[in-house]
């Protein structure tokens, strides 16, 4: 039997050979994060307000009037005069003066006039005015359920067909419905492929960070696991740069799913995953690659190391039985046991809270005061000490951990909420403070999960973990829509939402230092061991 870890030790934890095939893999992750984010401006709202006939030109009418006050009551009553966005004075003469208009009465309009500069889905099919909101919250909330399919789906194939295999399809996938929303002819056609680009996107992270983890020692796997996580921040902040440069949607959509198909090339240019391939009992491939390493780093193996690779099993259907039966039993055993279904539900909110604040943050930080596209590429740069944070404080325990990270989200969304909303930098600097912790918090929630769990189940379980997060992030896309009523609504249901998640992670057992269950009962000990 193939030892891995024994063969990478001779092979060296991080070698010329891992380190290249580390880049490469984390290359596509940039560009994945890229897309997951791009709706945000996409389905973004510049500003507008309503046609007034006979004063506007037109096509050609500019956005600012020196009459507008007097034909277009005010958006809202504090602050300079802003144009309201769906309504106008009834006209009751001629001309654009004060007398032309009876301010007493307002109507709805059909036809907008446009601030030049941005251009969005908004623009293009005139998703305009509250009743057509809920139409461009829905694009965030279809991309994230194309990530719930495609999380699931990949996974199976993955495992069915390989890592790499996978993770090309993805890629090309992902690039070709991204190019096809640039080229959609309806607002229903672009969401077709807001879908499907989402089950293409959800396959990268997951599949390169597996292949890309799995050829690295073990002292290196803490380090790559977390650097990652730093390409994928870099990518969804380079949207809010793409979106400033690129003042349209559909060169936005265009910059960040042209360049993926390129990566059709990792086909040749990126070995397979050697643990998937001993567990396909695929030793010939599997010993390639070692041998293709071993080269690339200077390294020569032992015969020892090599003649392992020459073993097979000739029971692999009956182990794969007798695996199955102890996932089932396990499975039993879990549903029998009432505090470790407690557990499973605490779970279940902390994951759905973590997901829906993390990623409603991010959708709402171009609702702050000040240069949105800075906003949010500082939003989601905080992700990086956010994960730098998850990584030193896991050593410390993962109960205070996890509840120290969502307390600090918490704390800083809820005072951003009750500060005065024009203290713009004031309310950054907390909404970023929020971000690092719930970005924490998503780091060790992976970790923290895995360890609560018997070995037969731990898959299982993280995986449906995972799922209820997905649910999260599918509701985030709507909680901006409660700045409408009042702007600091989405802070407070954010901080509210951290805060209750933080309480129940105290009902969890510490885990740091204990060895990993491996039965029910060992996972059901963990709480008398951390009352003992």
């Amino acid at each position: 039997m193939v030892e891995l870890d024994a063969v990478l030790s001779e092979l060296g934890d991080f070698g010329r050979y891992q380190a290249f095939t580390y880049l490469l893999i984390c290359l596509p992750v940039f560009f994945s994060a890229a897309n997951s984010l791009t709706y945000v401006f996409t389905a973004g709202v510049p500003p507008y307000r309503c046609f007034v006939p006979d004063c506007d030109a037109g096509e050609n009418s500019e956005f600012s009037q020196p009459w507008l006050s007097m034909a277009i009551p005010p958006l809202t009553s504090e602050g300079p005069y802003q144009p309201a966005q769906c309504s106008r004075f009834v006209r009751n003469g001629s001309g654009c003066v004060s007398g032309a208009f009876d301010t007493n009465q307002v109507e709805n309009c059909d036809k907008w006039v446009f601030y030049p500069g941005e251009k969005t889905i908004v623009n293009e099919w005139g998703i305009t005015c509250l009743d057509n909101q809920w139409k461009l919250s829905l694009v965030g909330t279809l991309h994230f359920a194309g990530i719930l399919i495609g999380s699931l789906l990949c996974g199976y194939l993955a495992d069915r067909f390989g890592r790499k295999l996978v993770l090309v399809g993805s890629l090309v996938l992902m690039s070709v419905t991204g190019v096809l929303q640039a080229v959609a002819p309806s607002y229903l056609v672009f969401q077709f492929f807001v879908l499907l680009n989402a089950v293409g996107t959800s396959g990268v992270y997951p599949l390169a960070f597996i292949l890309g983890v799995e050829l690295v020692g073990p002292s290196k796997r803490e380090m790559s696991s977390m650097v990652i996580n730093y390409f994928y921040a870099v990518g969804e902040a380079s949207v809010g740069l793409f979106a400033w440069l690129f003042d349209d949607w559909q060169s936005l959509q265009l910059i960040v799913s042209v360049p993926p198909i390129f990566f059709i090339a990792y086909y040749w240019a990126v070995p397979e995953s050697v643990r998937w391939l001993l567990t396909q009992k695929k030793n010939v491939k599997a010993k390639k690659i070692v041998q293709k390493v071993a080269r690339a780093n200077g390294v020569h193996l032992s015969q020892e190391i090599l003649s392992t690779f020459d073993e097979g099993s000739d029971s692999d259907s009956e182990e794969q039985k007798i695996h199955t039966q102890g996932i089932l039993q396990s499975a039993r055993a879990l549903l029998r046991s009432k505090r470790l279904v407690l557990r499973s539900l605490y779970l279940f909110f902390i994951w759905a809270a973590n997901a829906f604040v993390f990623y409603g943050l991010s959708v709402n930080s171009t609702s702050l005061g000040g240069d949105k596209y800075l906003n949010f590429s500082m939003v989601c740069l905080a992700e990086i000490p956010g994960y730098s944070l998850a990584w030193l404080c896991l050593h410390k325990g993962r109960r205070p951990s996890l509840c120290g990270s969502m307390l600090l989200c918490a704390v800083t969304c809820l005072a951003a909420a009750f500060i005065p909303q024009d203290s713009h930098t004031g309310i950054l600097i907390l909404f970023l403070i929020g971000k690092v912790g719930i970005t924490a918090s998503f780091g060790i929630i992976y970790v923290y999960t895995a360890e609560l769990y018997p070995t037969t189940m731990r898959s299982a379980s993280v995986g449906a973990c995972s799922m209820m997060a997905r649910f999260g992030a599918m509701v985030a896309p709507f909680a901006p829509l409660l700045s409408i009523y009042s702007a600091p609504l989405p802070l407070l249901l954010f901080g509210s939402v951290s805060f209750v998640a933080s309480l129940l992670s105290l009902l969890l057992p510490e885990t740091v230092g204990t060895v990993l269950p491996d039965s029910v009962n060992q996972a059901e000990a963990l709480c008398d061991k951390d009352q003992a």
